[in-house]
């Protein structure tokens, strides 16, 4: 596991009252109005600190999202809730600044929870694998951290971004292209705590290089689903994604070069660290690119951390030992083309985690629902979702985010990671 990774900026998002109108006064629907109230608040208060444990996290986001639920279910679920509609929500996007979106529509506060929801998971993973000394259980938190916060982000698009009313506009979280760049980044990162694991049991060279050749063909796909977008906004983080792919292209190249040369193969394994010293090569110029590029999220030198410098001297060190024995005792061809790589590992794939909506809140009652009015002054809805009283609201200010430090110290195991 790399115990570094670029992480783009939380989602801003406006206070909401949930001043329901109601056809009589209703004690409990007054609770429900207090209560969605105070779990969103909680909620918001606990997504910009990354330093929470997930059991503060966890039972907050279900409060929030049960009671969220009867705003788009009605109780008994066979249809939309008549509440769907009934609040205005305002919500930026993490890649696109502070302009905020607005919408009527619980759907769109859904999809918008879910998905900081993911962001925040990432950022736990970071904090976890930031720090100088990781266990076997932190490592297991990584790991599990960046498996749900892919499942939330999965979740969210596949259920429920296509019952939007708009389609997601270009660059913003709901589009397909973002969604499939952070849904891969977000497994890859958790393949890099499975690799490490492996690397520091000492397994099969031939899964450990199967397994990197995976996660740079993901890191590689979250690349390419965003090359499209603005270079200016997207770059930054696009860097990140193909210096990672081609760190772990290293990876592979250089433990399928030990497994050849366990099986004789020695022109072949010289090829193949050749191959990995090329792409090391190629990464440490794309760390530096990264460096200098601006953009949001993450601003870092990743070529100066133990996690990257690490792989170096083992190539470095595997292909000089494959040379002298060539030269001594196999006396083979060194192939002018690389050799083909695993396809596919045998066992050690992440996939994300599954997620399901948590049931609707007990306050949520035939006889409660009916007390909300389905009323509403639809020319004044209109009226504060038009582009111009949206302007005139002006932006949201960025989420201000506790401090993560990414430690750049190096770590005292064998991988150079930070799983002990």
């Amino acid at each position: 596991m790399a115990h570094w990774f670029h992480r783009n900026p939380l989602k801003a998002t406006a206070q909401v009252k949930f001043d329901l109108k109601m056809v009589a006064s209703d004690s409990q629907a007054l609770k429900l109005c207090s209560d969605l109230r105070q779990a969103r608040a909680r909620l918001l208060e606990l997504f910009p600190d990354a330093n929470h444990e997930i059991d503060v996290v966890e039972p907050a986001l279900t409060l929030y999202l049960a009671l969220l639920r009867g705003l788009i279910e009605a109780p008994e679920g066979s249809d939309w809730s008549k509440l769907r509609h009934s609040v205005r929500f305002r919500w930026t996007h993490s890649m696109l600044g502070n302009s905020p979106e607005a919408h009527f529509d619980a759907i769109f506060e859904l999809v918008s929870v879910l998905q900081n929801a993911a962001f925040w998971y990432m950022k736990h993973a970071s904090k976890v694998a930031a720090q100088e000394e990781v266990s076997m259980d932190e490592a297991k938190i990584v790991h599990r951290s960046l498996r749900r916060g892919a499942g939330l982000l999965k979740y969210a698009q596949e259920e429920w971004v296509n019952k939007l009313l708009e389609t997601p506009k270009a660059g913003s979280d709901g589009d397909p292209r973002v969604h499939t760049a952070y849904l891969n980044q977000a497994t890859a990162e958790a393949q890099e705590v499975t690799i490490a694991r492996a690397v520091e049991l000492k397994h099969n060279p031939g899964l450990i290089s199967a397994l990197s050749n995976e996660t740079a063909k993901m890191f590689t796909t979250a690349a390419d689903s965003i090359t499209s977008l603005d270079e200016k906004t997207f770059g930054h983080w696009t860097k990140y994604l193909r210096l990672k792919a081609a760190f772990y292209s290293a990876y592979a190249y250089n433990y399928a070069g030990e497994n050849m040369l366990n099986q004789d193969k020695c022109g072949d394994a010289i090829r193949s660290l050749q191959e990995s010293k090329k792409n090391y090569e190629l990464a440490a110029e794309m760390c530096k690119e990264y460096g200098q590029t601006k953009g949001p999220g993450t601003q870092a030198k990743p070529e100066k951390h133990q996690f990257f410098r690490r792989i170096a001297p083992i190539i470095a060190r595997t292909l000089e030992k494959c040379e002298r024995e060539n030269g001594m005792i196999y006396h083979q061809k060194v192939p002018y083309d690389p050799p083909q790589l695993e396809l596919r590992a045998t066992y050690g794939l992440v996939s994300p985690d599954d997620y399901t909506l948590p049931p609707a809140a007990p306050l949520w009652s035939p006889v409660t629902y009916a007390a909300f009015d389905l009323t509403k002054n639809l020319a004044e809805d209109a009226g504060a979702n038009s582009k111009s009283a949206q302007k005139a609201e002006g932006d949201l200010p960025p989420v201000k985010e506790a401090d993560i430090h990414q430690s750049s110290k190096d770590h005292k195991n064998n991988s150079g990671c930070s799983v002990m």
